[in-house]
């Protein structure tokens, strides 16, 4: 089967970030498959493009055997609401484009993953052409997600929006979400049939989360080198930006200071780091220290080494509909969490018993719940850890739930 990928999003090799589809189509691929993907130039969390982009709207390269077109994506996607439409909608032309001349042959299914929703209009354009099915796949409840944290305010963006999300869900030919609550929402205020959505949700990736343990990774070594040895380390991996809301790690981290062994750990980058860093040397807070994005072998070794991974976010109804993806490395590493978001995400870790529910936006209760976290034994979160690891296991290994979602896909080309 020849699957053609959109994503805007799609990783580099040595990305740091969510690598769901990285992992997915290297396995499908390995499954005898044909991948091409059509990926953006920019970083969901950069400023600027790759020095080997500069000054090209295309730019092909090969991860494995997958082939990847890079096209071209404005560089004012990080700068402000009028950068970031335009961020988007760059994308849309050049990967229009670059479908219609730079791939090979026809497809037998068009796969698009959003947000942004409106990479479903390259989708939408290429299928027509190319006279083949799409499906649409809901990483986030788009546009509400980007309404509740103010990404867009416009009015006749939001109008746009709602129309066009009504308009794709009509036309694909299946539609992927990521939980339970947004398969919900589609059917109960969305009105999309029950039988074309299916749930293959974020998952786990135990091939890398395996193979660092296995290496005989050395925690103590990675923690004396890193300046963590003897501290309570709380990590936080991903993004940086208004929907994350890590202004409250640093209010809970002002609460918690006189507990000198307490270290939080913030390792990615976005729009709001650069305040984050200013507010941390404003309130002279020395248990919070930040790491520029790291390869993902990197990251699980900075997640072994912790004692805690968090999930955070703002604190907006449309995320009680969301996993946080990163969740699932912490579980993959055996490591409890503390979960800032309410919803599925609150109930994950309840059902899992693998970490503590946090309030959002509540830094009180966090600090508490710290407290209370310092006070148990290292069985206690060793036992919450391994909790965490056997329930991924049995219900969100990335690749069982490749070989899945590739099932699907082939009832629609070989129904």
């Amino acid at each position: 089967m020849k699957i053609l990928l959109i994503h805007q999003y799609f990783l580099e090799a040595d990305d740091a970030g969510g690598s769901r589809f990285n992992e997915m189509v290297r396995q499908w691929v390995d499954l005898g498959h044909n991948v091409t993907v059509l990926a953006g130039m920019m970083h969901a969390n950069g400023k600027e493009k790759r020095k080997e982009y500069k000054g090209k709207f295309f730019y092909e390269k090969y991860h494995g055997e997958v082939r990847v077109v890079r096209c071209h994506v404005s560089e004012s996607y990080n700068k402000g609401f009028v950068g970031r439409l335009w961020g988007y909608f760059s994308f849309v032309f050049s990967s229009i484009w670059a479908g219609l001349f730079k791939t090979r042959g026809r497809p037998d299914l068009i796969l698009v993953t959003s947000p942004p929703l409106f990479v479903g209009i390259t989708a939408y354009f290429l299928s027509l052409i190319k006279r083949v099915p799409f499906v649409f796949e809901v990483r986030d409840l788009w546009p509400e997600s980007a309404i509740d944290t103010g990404v867009v305010s416009n009015k006749w963006v939001i109008k746009f929006a709602y129309w066009f999300e009504r308009f794709i869900y009509k036309k694909a030919r299946m539609i992927n979400v990521l939980t339970p609550a947004f398969q919900k929402s589609l059917i109960e205020k969305k009105n999309v049939p029950k039988d074309k959505i299916i749930f293959i949700p974020n998952a786990a990736d135990f091939s890398i989360a395996d193979k660092v343990i296995d290496s005989n990774f050395d925690r103590r070594e990675f923690r004396k080198k890193h300046g963590l040895f003897g501290k309570f380390v709380i990590t936080y991996v991903g993004a940086h930006g208004v929907a994350n809301h890590l202004i409250q790690v640093i209010e809970t981290a002002e609460i918690v200071r006189e507990r000198e062994k307490v270290l939080f750990l913030l390792i990615g980058s976005g729009m709001e780091k650069e305040m984050l860093i200013k507010e941390v040397k404003k309130r002279d807070l020395q248990n919070i220290r930040f790491v520029d994005p790291v390869p993902k072998t990197e990251v699980f070794k900075y997640i072994l080494a912790s004692d805690f991974g968090m999930s955070v976010l703002k604190k907006v109804d449309t995320f009680k509909t969301i996993y946080s993806n990163k969740t699932f490395d912490y579980m993959a590493c055996k490591r409890p969490v503390f979960m800032v978001i309410d919803g599925v995400s609150r109930e994950l870790i309840e059902q899992a018993k693998c970490g503590i529910y946090v309030e959002p936006e509540n830094p009180q209760d966090w600090a508490a719940k710290i407290d209370y976290s310092l006070a148990l034994s290292q069985q206690e979160l060793n036992d919450m850890g391994s909790n965490g690891y056997r329930y991924a296991k049995r219900h969100f290994d990335r690749s069982l739930l490749a070989v899945e979602y590739v099932g699907y896909l082939e009832k629609i080309v070989l129904p």
